[in-house]
């Protein structure tokens, strides 16, 4: 083992990384009782340089144990939600300067995977009332907030029943305007969802508001209220969910971080209620987005604003 070893320092070739591996080995040496004197002449290495390497070999430990625990928080902080790349990017905003694919090493070694996306609740009815055009015609991108806003109905099972989630979306920032959670999809809840989106944000002429053509959008109380505001009304071509995909997006991204294989937490309305405010809060003034330079939806549209 001694020969292996002595052998290695003899046939280690100079340069910053051999010296590196020399002060290992001779490190590992000492350990087992061997004088550093001799270790020292035998494999060329000088002292100064010997003890250099061991104090910057500590530092790079202790850089490695620092980003470790980071990425380990940010993962626990964001309840297993954020994946390599916003991982990487909280990193960087936390200061650190680091490679997405020494970030993916990390957590891949670590066992760290953020949760993927995995049925819909469709609410057309079929022609009950006023079908719009499709504005949007699938351009999601706006130039600033308050430009283009989406909304859509989607459901959630539980043991004790099922309840709807009916939210706002602007498509410039991703935040969510306003929501309401209801155990019945009536119009009670648009109308609910409508006001607080409503008292939010007062001057909101021209803005698009789309939506699929669900009997909700076509009643003649929500199309008189977005007129009211000066709002113009898009509406996806029927059976088409790719023409309001960035709502389903949302959904999608939602339930796969706060439903899917947590539904026996949520025992009742109030407990599932209380974690959906929780989401959308987290949703909209802490998680960063690619889409929003990597800041939080309600971050960028104040940063927005103050730009124009």
């Amino acid at each position: 083992m001694l020969y292996k070893k002595t052998n290695r320092l003899e046939t280690t070739k100079m340069g910053c990384a051999a010296q590196g591996k020399k002060a290992a080995i001779i490190q590992e040496l000492r350990q087992e009782g061997h004088p550093l004197k001799y270790l020292l002449k035998f494999s060329g290495l000088a002292k100064s340089t010997y003890y250099y390497e061991l104090k910057r070999t500590d530092r790079v430990e202790e850089r490695n144990k620092s980003i470790t625990e980071t990425i380990c928080h940010i993962f626990e902080e964001n309840k297993q939600r954020y994946g390599v790349r916003r991982v990487c990017h909280e990193l960087v905003n936390r200061g650190f300067h680091i490679n997405h694919k020494r970030v993916q090493r990390i957590m891949h070694d670590l066992k760290l995977f953020g949760k993927r996306p995995k049925e819909k609740y469709h609410s057309y009815k079929g022609e009950v009332g006023k079908v719009a055009g499709n504005i949007i015609q699938r351009n999601f991108k706006a130039d600033r907030p308050l430009q283009k806003w989406t909304t859509d109905v989607t459901q959630f099972h539980f043991s004790w029943g099922k309840c709807y989630l009916s939210p706002i979306l602007d498509m410039n920032t991703n935040e969510i305007i306003s929501y309401d959670l209801s155990m019945i999809p009536n119009l009670n809840q648009i109308k609910r969802m409508l006001s607080r989106a409503f008292n939010k944000f007062r001057n909101l002429q021209g803005l698009i508001m789309h939506s699929d053509q669900g009997w909700q959008y076509q009643h003649e109380f929500y199309r008189s209220e977005l007129k009211k505001h000066g709002i113009i009304q898009s509406m996806s071509r029927k059976g088409n969910c790719y023409d309001n995909s960035i709502m389903e997006t949302f959904f999608g991204r939602m339930k796969n971080e706060m439903y899917y294989g947590s539904e026996k937490e949520y025992t009742s309305f109030k407990v599932f209620a209380k974690a959906v405010k929780e989401y959308i809060h987290y949703f909209n003034k802490e998680r960063i987005q690619k889409k929003t330079k990597w800041m939080p939806p309600e971050i960028y549209r104040e940063t927005s604003t103050n730009a124009i």
